[in-house]
Formats: structure tokens, sequence, C-alpha cells
């Protein structure tokens, strides 16, 4: 339901369902965005803001070549994490000690394009804010906000989205099919009831039916489900006596308020107790979540297997999972096994109370059987656990919970008991429940960044529930905590596995889970008694803020943790060197050198020997990056002779000896940084692990480029990018960008002399070309160096021996295609996407839609063959020595034959030939340029007659040789 999948990667929504056709919306949203940089779309909640804004913002695309990114808020509570979620959505990651706002304002100075920020409604200072500095300090940004209420600042065009229009159901509906209403109702009605359509027999209850819903889309879509059971006739006389019942109590509310609220209400009257419990406690989940979050929060489940809070599993929980493995979007289970949420009628076990099937039918034979058997084992156990005189803190539960605790979010508890002791559902109840709710779509099911499957509740369902929860003492409580346990739980799971094979996972996961990892810290840091689980938590993520790309983020928990936990614990000497370790600027240098102090002081005070060891690495990463190497190389030389204390991270093992190798290749101790990245290598092939690996071969490349050694240089430091990317290091992938570019440099330079003896050796000529390329390659990598590091900090610390790398890198790449070239070259770098850039520099093509250099108003082909900026081997004629860790040699590029050198397009014919180069159909480049379709022809037409050429593939290779 809800028609979209989030998209929260900072793309458009991928709709999910249809899109109900509203014409005049889309017209009007993209005029007002053509004369106005900020719009505004207004309404109730449900009334379909979110998915107008996304067909808008995809209608309006092509004319912001900075791109359309959707910024959700629904997950946020902190007014200053707008901003980053703004800069997460940009794919902007900046690490500098600016003010967040500022930075992401000067990062979008010279771009044109579209930030569709979504609920708005309760952040609404935070979000003017951000609107008002975008309008004021950038030109080509425009803002599509969705909100229930205005943002209130003097640049802002409003645009009321209303419901659906209704026909009258007593008058002519000969034409009734065209109202979009209908429409929508029909087309969510088919979807439970195939066949379902709009006949004559039933437009009039169909009109009824709407128009009581006054048109809005979401109470359609909760009402359509509703079909699977009951036929329209029944469905509106139903609704009509519940709309009366609901909304008698509420005369001053507003009438689309009372109908959504009945809408919504009915919905979670017809669900069973177990399904009602469960949405209260999901909505304390701020955005999408898995099955293992659910059963933690709605259970207890971890503690009840004795691992602590939200900290393990029952044991028949992979059992129900694989089970339920064949689960189908519409809540359906695989063949033979099934309807979803059909669990066993039974009674309690160890009890006579019935408890209400959610279903007519049993799951058949021995799969519910199983589940029988492994439910009774669980709860069991349970019992067992409870007679040895287990407290309800044991089950992961708070103390606010007893068995006299009352109905739980939900009407119902006064006709039947509450389904286990102390509020708690075991998995069976709960993957029962998630299943009937995605039934009756009230979760939306989609598909996870990993591929597995996650869950959501729109935000008006979250908040109806969430009222639900606050009606019993103690329920928002201890499902939060309940979700601050969860979250606890899995950072600790990823930091101790982070060291081994399953890095890139662990990003994807903690990336998914961002919005309720922010949800946790909230919490623990803004309830009272709860703020040193707040500070552990930011302390256990320190491998995600420093490796992921997240430090101003980090650094922002981290400080708000720190002042509210001053004692002197384990915890605040682990948040402490964290916090040095995150410093982003040559000013937070200091900062950070004493925070890492007092993490060692500290830790040293409490006798804890690992802690004091991570602080000491920090303090030592700071000394080097303060190009005191002598001192930094004494200091490594101390830590990795000591070898690994107990407790130590292996990550920050492997980065000792990574840091002492770095010192050793900045003071030209090449041989002697090869022995140690030779043995940090097999730590971390015995482990699996690719993130320390990275620096490893990054370490290997700048020994190799001491030595003079560009071939191996090379073939390391694109392993260590290709690594880098795979988690996202942004610092990493900066390092490495600029050692890479001084390799090419250093590839393709020749002396004077040399370039003087080239005459009428072809031999010869070929290499002048390969050096050049070499150098636009080099020139083409700082600029995207250049980008990653305004990101962090555009001075790279103030480190000498860093900024010494790009500057030998600019002046050789600038000596040899001189100021003109090195710029075209520098500027093309620097316009790609990091990710773009390091696809550039591994030798993968970039992709089609990132490309947008101009061709020349007039075009003769000097050249066929790869782009001029593609990669060359060392030796024309001979390819790269084999290297099996290496990334693969890049594609050939289709060879054109050249067109006469005496062939020019005009202007109009050049930008015809770049957009079919692009893809674009005949109508689309008409639709692109503002010109008619057989005008559009035409100039395709002329263009293969001009260059010889006899289809379009030909013109698109073409204009590919001349960039």
């Amino acid at each position: 339901m809800g028609g979209s999948a989030p998209g929260r990667d900072g793309h458009l929504p991928v709709e999910t369902t249809s899109f109900v056709d509203r014409r005049g919306e889309l017209a009007e949203g993209r005029q007002l965005l053509a004369r106005a940089r900020l719009v505004t779309l207004t309404g109730p909640g449900g009334v379909g803001k979110t998915r107008l804004a996304g067909r808008i913002a995809s209608r309006v695309a092509r004319a912001f070549p900075g791109g359309v990114r959707f910024v959700h808020l629904s997950g946020l509570r902190d007014p200053e994490l707008v901003p980053l979620a703004v800069a997460d959505a940009l794919g902007l990651h900046d690490h500098s000690a600016r003010p967040a706002l500022d930075a992401l304002v000067e990062r979008l100075q010279d771009r044109r394009l579209l930030l569709v920020v979504d609920n708005c409604e309760h952040l609404l200072p935070a979000c003017a804010a951000l609107a008002g500095a975008l309008l004021q300090g950038t030109t080509g940004v425009r803002i599509l906000a969705t909100s229930r209420h205005r943002l209130g600042i003097t640049e802002e065009h409003l645009m009321d989205v209303r419901p659906l229009p209704v026909p009258d159901p007593d008058g002519d509906l000969s034409a009734a099919d065209g109202y979009p209403a209908l429409a929508l109702f029909a087309d969510r009605a088919a979807a439970v009831v195939p066949g379902f359509r709009l006949t004559a027999a039933n437009r009039s209850s169909v009109a009824r039916l709407c128009r009581r819903l006054d048109g809005l889309p979401l109470a359609i879509e909760l009402a359509a489900v509703r079909m699977r059971v009951l036929d329209v006739d029944q469905l509106l006389a139903r609704l009509d006596d519940r709309y009366r019942l609901l909304t008698a109590g509420s005369p001053t509310a507003a009438p689309r308020h009372q109908t959504l609220r009945a809408a919504v209400a009915w919905s979670h009257e017809l669900c069973g107790e177990a399904e009602q419990r469960v949405w209260a406690r999901l909505s304390v989940l701020p955005a999408s979540f898995d099955l293992e979050t659910a059963e933690a929060v709605c259970g207890g489940v971890g503690a009840e297997a004795g691992e602590g809070a939200g900290g393990g599993r029952v044991p028949g929980g992979q059992v129900l999972r694989r089970v339920f493995a064949g689960q189908g979007p519409a809540g359906q289970v695989s063949a033979g096994q099934g309807p979803a949420g059909q669990g066993p009628a039974g009674q309690f076990p160890g009890g006579s109370a019935p408890r209400p099937p959610t279903s007519a039918h049993p799951l058949p034979g021995s799969a519910s059987q199983n589940l029988r058997d492994q439910r009774e084992a669980s709860l069991s156990a349970r019992r067992v656990g409870r007679w040895a005189g287990e407290g309800p803190g044991a089950w992961g539960v708070s103390g606010a919970e007893s068995p006299g605790s009352g109905r739980e979010g939900a009407a119902g508890a006064e006709h039947s008991p509450p389904l286990q002791p102390y509020g708690i559902l075991d998995p069976y109840d709960i993957l029962d429940a998630v299943a009937g709710l995605v039934d009756k779509s009230v979760l939306c099911r989609e598909t996870g960044p990993d591929g597995g499957v996650r869950y959501l509740l729109l935000d008006t369902l979250r908040e109806y529930g969430l009222e639900r929860l606050r009606e019993q003492p103690g329920e928002e409580h201890a499902a939060r905590t309940r979700l601050r346990d969860w979250m606890q739980h899995r950072a600790a799971t990823c930091e101790r596995d982070w060291f081994g094979p399953g890095q890139p996972g662990i990003v994807t996961c903690l990336r998914a889970d961002q919005d309720t990892l922010r949800a946790a810290l909230d919490f623990s840091l803004t309830t009272p008694g709860e703020a040193l689980a707040g500070l552990r938590l930011a302390g256990t993520l320190w491998f995600h803020w420093h490796a992921c790309g997240a430090p101003r983020e980090g650094r922002y928990w981290l400080d708000r943790a720190l002042a509210v936990n001053p004692e002197p614990t384990p915890e605040r000497a682990r948040a402490l060197w964290v916090s040095g370790l995150l410093a982003g600027c040559p000013e937070d240098l200091t900062r950070g050198r004493h925070r890492a102090g007092q993490a060692r002081d500290l830790a040293h005070r409490l006798g804890d020997a690992a802690e004091a060891a991570h602080a000491d690495y920090v303090i030592g990463v700071i000394r080097l990056f303060s190009d005191d190497l002598e001192g930094a190389l004494a200091h490594f030389r101390t830590g990795v002779d000591r070898g690994r204390v107990p407790g130590q991270h292996l990550s920050l093992v492997g980065l000792d000896r990574v840091e002492l190798a770095c010192a050793l290749g900045f003071l030209g101790r090449a041989d002697e940084a090869i022995a140690v990245c030779e043995e940090t290598r097999r730590l971390c092939a015995d482990h699996g692990e690719q993130w320390v690996l990275s620096y490893v071969e990054r370490m290997l490349a700048l020994a190799h480029t001491v030595k003079g050694d560009w071939e191996r240089a090379e073939r390391h430091g694109r392993e260590a990018l290709r690594l880098k990317l795979a988690v996202h290091d942004v610092v990493g992938m900066g390092l490495t960008l600029d050692l890479l570019a001084r390799i090419a440099a250093e590839r393709g330079s020749l002396d004077r002399g040399a370039r003087d003896r080239v005459t009428a050796d072809r031999g010869a000529r070929d290499r002048v070309t390969a050096d050049r390329g070499a150098h636009e390659r080099a020139a083409v990598l700082l600029g995207g160096a250049d980008r990653a590091w305004a990101d962090v900090d555009p001075s790279r610390w103030g480190s000498a021996a860093l900024n010494a790398t790009r500057r030998a890198a600019e002046d050789r790449a600038r000596r040899a295609l001189g100021r003109t070239a090195f710029r075209r070259a520098y500027d093309h770098g620097a316009a790609l996407a990091l990710a773009d850039v390091v696809r550039h520099a591994l030798g993968a093509p970039e992709p089609a839609s990132r490309r947008r250099p101009t061709l020349p108003p007039s075009g003769p082909a000097h050249a066929t063959g790869p782009a001029s900026h593609a990669p060359r081997p060392a030796h024309p004629g001979r390819p790269p020595a084999p290297h099996t860790s290496g990334p693969a040699a890049p594609p050939r590029a289709p060879v054109v034959e050249a067109p006469p050198d005496a062939v020019r397009l005009t202007r109009r014919e050049a930008q015809v030939a770049e957009l079919v180069a692009e893809g674009l159909s005949n109508q689309q480049i008409a639709d692109r340029l503002v010109i008619a379709r057989r005008t559009a022809e035409g100039h395709v037409e002329r263009i293969l007659s001009k260059l010889g050429f006899s289809n379009r593939s030909q013109i698109a290779a073409w204009v590919t040789a001349q960039r």
C-alpha cells in the first residue's frame, strides 16, 4: 500500500502500484516549479502528497543536470540531523567541523538540482532553515517539499493537494470510470479480488463508498482491502456504521481527519489481538525494519534466550523463518505451506484460556505441527524460567509491564485474556501477526538493500499505533527500551564481525537501519536513566562512523553522549578516543589528540588495556598526519612490537601496522614498509578482511611509488580503491585517488628531449599519445580526488606529506597538457560522482547517464578507439602483466572508422549527436530540444549522411571517441 518503495538511497521512490491520474495537479506542480524555487505540497495525511511529489519530480528531472534527490524525513525526530539527511541523500559525506548547513550550502553552490524533501510537518523550523539557507546561498537548487503545514518562509509557493474527485452516487454515472477515486478503488480491489471491475451494477455503491471516504487515497486503499471478505454493499454498510460510531465524539475535528481516522480505526478493529499488539509496538520504529527487529521490539525475544535484552534468539526462531521463507508480496507462503497468517487455533499451553484463531484454517500437515512443537518448546522453556524465579528484567521487558498490565494498544483485551504473561509474544505469534498485517495492507512489504525482506508502517498508521501504545502505562517506554537494546546487540554483533568477510553486508545492514539507530540513540540520550546506554551505542559504532563515511554524524552523537555522561566509565573512555578518531580538520586534530589522551589516561586508571591501546592508535594517527613522521614511526613501532593486548579489536591491530608502514613509506624506507604490509596482508587474509586490507594495498602502492615501480604501484592502488568502494570509505578513496593521480602522471612523463625526437616514427607518436592520455587521466583523478576531499577537508588536514603527493601529480600533468587541457580534464573528474570517479580509476566505463561533456560545435573525427581519458596499458601493443587479485582489464571500446577531416557538424547537429549517444529516441530528442519529431529525424539523417554511417550505434561510438 502507498504505492512506492521508500528509495532510501536518495533516488526517487520506485512506484510499486499504479498511479491514479492527477493530470491537473501534475501540470500545476510543474508550472510552479518553473517559476518558483520552493514549492510545498500541503494537505491532510493520506491524501497522496508523497506520491504526487515523486511523480512531479520524475516529470521535470531532465531540467536538472545535477539530478533529483529524495530526502526522507519521516524517520527523523532530531532537527539537527536534517542537513545530514539531505547530505546523505546527495551522497555528500562531509567530515569537516563546519556547521552542517553551511557545509551543505557550500557544496551545492554550483549545482543545478531538485531536492524533494518529504514529511516536513514535524520538523518545520529545521526545514524552513534548510530551505532558506539553500535559496539564499545557491542559485541552481530548487526544493519540492511535502508537509501537512506550510514552512512559512517568504519564497514559499503552496500547492494544496486535494482528495480525489468523486461523482454524485445518485447522479449520472455513465462516465464514472473517468473519476480517479473510483479508478483507485477498482484497481486496489482487483488486487485482492481478481477480475473485479466497475460495472453498472456496482458503480453507485463504489461512488457512495468513495464519497463517504472523502476521496482520500489512503482511506480508499484501506477499504478496498476488505473486498477480500465483503462485497461493495456490505463494505459500505459496515463502514457507514463504523464512521458514525468513531466520529460521534469528535464534533470539532476536521471532516477529512474524521474520515481517515475512521478508516484507520476500522482497519485496526478488524485485526486480531496479536496483530493489534504488534501494530502498536511496531509504531516505535521510525523506518523500515526486518523480521528480527520486529521480533525483538514486539516480544523481547533475545532476553528470553538468556543473552541479555534484545540480545539473542529463541531456539525456534530460525525454524520459523525457514518455514515462512516463501512468503510473497501479499503475505502468502509457498505452495504446500498454507496461507500466511493462518496459525493453529489451539489452547494456551499450560492453561484453558482459548486464543481465537487468526484464520479459519490452520497450517496443514507436518509444517503446522512443526510450528506447534517449536512454539510449545519456547513456551515451556519460558514457564520453567518463571518457576525458577526469573523476573521481568530477565525477559528483556520493562518492569512497568506486569501480568496485570491490561490491554495493550488495542481494544479487545477485555474480550479475551492476554496472549502471554508480561505481554510477551513469541516469534510464531509475531511472524503470524506480521503476515496478517501485510495481508491487510497495514504493513508494506519491500525488498531491502541486501535483497532480504523488510517491512514499513506508513506514517499515518504509525501515528495511530503510537496512540494506542500510549494508552497502556509503560508500554511505549518498554518498547523503545527493547528497540534500543536490540540496536545495541546488532551494533555489537557487527563490531565483533567487522574484521571478517562480511563487511559489505554490515555496511548495507547499518545503512538500512540508519533511522532506527538514530531513534535508539535519541531515546537513550533524552530519557532519564538511559544516558549510559546511549554512550555505549555511540561508541560501539566507531567502525561505522569512521570507515563508512559518517564521521560528522558520529561526532554529533558522541558529543551529545559525552556531555551527559561525565562519569569515569569504560564507555566514556571508548567514546573519547572514537571522537578523536573522527577529527575533521587541522584545528580539530588538536581537540582530537586531547580527547585521545584523555581516553588513554582514563583507560589506564580503569585497568582497561584494550581501550588504552585503541586510544594509542588515535594518538599515533594524529601525530602522523601532523607531519611528526619520526615520532609517529617510533610510536607505532612500540605498539606493533608490544603485540595485541586482550580485547583489542583486530581492525585496530591491523591499522597499527598500516600506519607503521605509512610512516616508513613517507620517510623513504620502502622495503621495510613492504615487509610490514606483507605481514599485515596475511593477517587480513586469515580472516577474510577487506577494509584494513584496502589500506595495506594503498601502503604497498605508496612503497612501490617510492621505489619508482609504477606498474606495481598502480596495480596495488587500484586494488585498494576497489576494496574501499565496497564499504564507501570516503577518506580512503580520497587518499588513494591522490596517489593514483601521481602514479598516472609519473607513468605518462617523457622528458622534453624524447618528445623533440618524435618525427615520423609511428611507434614514438603512439607513445606520446599514450603519455598524453596518462596525464589526462591524472588530471581527471585529481578532479575526482579534490571532490572527495571537499567532503573531508580540502587542505588534507594540512599534512605536508599528503599535499606533496597531490602537488607532484598536478605539476607533472599541468606541464604536460597545458593549462586549458588540464582544466578540461580536471573539471570532467570534478563533475563525476565519487563512485563514478572510482570506476574511472578502475578502468570501468562511466554510466551513460552520468557523462555530460560538451561536444564541440564542429567535430571532425581525429581518432578512433577508446576515449582520450580511458586508461592505457603501460606499453602499447603489450597487455599489462597478469595479476589475479587486481581488477580485470577494461573492455576495448568499439573502433569506428573515422570520417574525413573535412566533415563538420552544425551546433544543432552536434547536440543531436550527443543525445543519440545517450540512447534517446527521436521523440525524446524532440522533447529535450523542444523541436518537432520530424525535425529531429531530419537532423539524425543528415548526421548519418555526413559521417558516412548507417546506424545510430555508429554515431554513439563516434561521439564517445570525440570525448
